[in-house]
This record gives C-alpha cells, sequence and structure tokens, in this order.
C-alpha cells in the first residue's frame, strides 16, 4: 500500500523536503502504516531492518541497560526518522525505539532506503543534516537528565510532544513518562500533581492536558528551547 496523503494531517517534514524527483525514488517503496502505542519498531543491538518518517505521533530512543533498565535519549515525531542513517550503509540499532504515542507513519525497508541514497544527493544531504540534529539532541538530553529537576524536564517533555501533535491532550501513562525521564513512577506522579495543582495540566487516566503553555514553558529548563532552535534549523517547516 503506497503512502496515502489524504489521511495525513501532517507530512512528514524530512520527505517533504525532498524535490518531486528525489522523493520519486522513494514514493513506490513506502508503506503507510499505523504506529501503536508500546510497539517496539527497532531493538538495540539489533540490524536496522526499516526506515520510518512519521507524520503523527511520537518514537522514543531508549538506551537500555543490561539489567533492563531505560532511559530515554530522544524523541522523534514529524520532523524526523526513525532509523536513517541505515541509508548510508546497514546498521545495528544503537538504542530502542518505541511509539510512546501512537499515530502513523511512512515506512520503507532499508536496503530500498539504501539504494535510493545512492541516487540521490539530496536524499544523502537530508540524513547527514538530521543525523546531526539527532545527536545534538541527544547530548542535550543527556544533560537534561543529569543537571536539571524533575519538574523542568517533565515540563520540558510535555511541550516537545504538543509540538508534534494536534491537540493539548497527549495520551500517556505515567509509567511510560517514568521510564522515558529515569526516575520512579511514584516521582512523576507526584511532580504531575504539582504541575496540574498550578493549573498549568489536566491530567486524566491515561492522558495529560496542557491546559497553560505558557506557563509549562516558564517551568521547563533551558532543554526545551535549545532542541526546538536545532529542529527548526533543520527542517524546511517549523514545528507548530
Amino acid at each position: 500500500m503506497q503512502l496515502d496523503r489524504s489521511r495525513a494531517r501532517r507530512r512528514n517534514l524530512l520527505l517533504a523536503a525532498l524535490p518531486e524527483k528525489d522523493l520519486s525514488l522513494l514514493i513506490p517503496h513506502l508503506k503507510d502504516i499505523p504506529l501503536v502505542q508500546g510497539v517496539v519498531l527497532q531493538e538495540q543491538g539489533e540490524r536496522v531492518e526499516q526506515v520510518y518518517f512519521p507524520h503523527d505521533g511520537i518514537v522514543s530512543l531508549l538506551a537500555v541497560m543490561q539489567q533492563g533498565d531505560a532511559v530515554e535519549t530522544a524523541t522523534i515525531g514529524y520532523e524526523g526518522a526513525v532509523g536513517s542513517l541505515s541509508g548510508l550503509g546497514p546498521r545495528l540499532s544503537h538504542t530502542r525505539a518505541v511509539v510512546q504515542v501512537a499515530g502513523f507513519s511512512a515506512r520503507i525497508a532499508a536496503e530500498r532506503f539504501r539504494k535510493a541514497t545512492e541516487e540521490s544527493n539530496e536524499i544523502l544531504n537530508i540524513i547527514v543534516h538530521y543525523g546531526e540534529m539527532l545527536l545534538i539532541q541527544v547530548q542535550q538530553t543527556a544533560a537534561c537528565n543529569a543537571l536539571h529537576p524533575v519538574e523542568a524536564r517533565l515540563s520540558r517533555w510535555l511541550l516537545q510532544a504538543r509540538d508534534r501533535l494536534d491537540g493539548n491532550t497527549i495520551k500517556l501513562t505515567h509509567e511510560f513518562l517514568s521510564q522515558m525521564l529515569g526516575v520512579r513512577r511514584t516521582t512523576v506522579t507526584v511532580i504531575a500533581s504539582m504541575l496540574q495543582e498550578a493549573g498549568l495540566i489536566r491530567y486524566h487516566r491515561g492522558q495529560i492536558e496542557i491546559v497553560d503553555r505558557p506557563g509549562l514553558e516558564g517551568r521547563a529548563c533551558e532543554c526545551y528551547e535549545a532542541m526546538r532552535r536545532q529542529i527548526d534549523h533543520v527542517t524546511p517547516v517549523p514545528l507548530s
């Protein structure tokens, strides 16, 4: 099944940046698939077999320890791609890619993507530029996790999620949030309650609604603006 653009409220920005002749190398091989919350798209240490270009939803990249603990190192939405570096040659995934917020995506086999990259400097340039941006995001997230309090990090994550979605409601459990932030679930519950009492968010079972974005921005750390600037610098259309 080819990519159904009529279903996409948003189109992946990397694909949108490609000239028609370069995009035509990918279109016959792209498939439109749902992104189901909790599904692992790529496992750490395994060969990258598919490349995903999300149109909606959020994919988290998790660094997984031997004992099974995991922490988020980056998030990917409609501004990016999962597994894009496989366009440069066969790759093993350095992280686990898991769907944290449901949506849908275009998917292409990594081998097909490599062949298209060999024929297109435009695709190659997008891979390189986006790879640089993703590395910056990983570095910024590492610094954020080490230096900033949980309230600031949670506020930053919610704002990043909102930028990638069509509305103010994020369907996400405290369990997922605790894994992404690398803290206990009870800690997330306490901090979320504080943000709710401050009138910044409204928490229902399995979803969080942002009700005061400016106020939440005031609670977020500097990493939110730093990451947003990097994404806007690389992508052709700024995140909303």
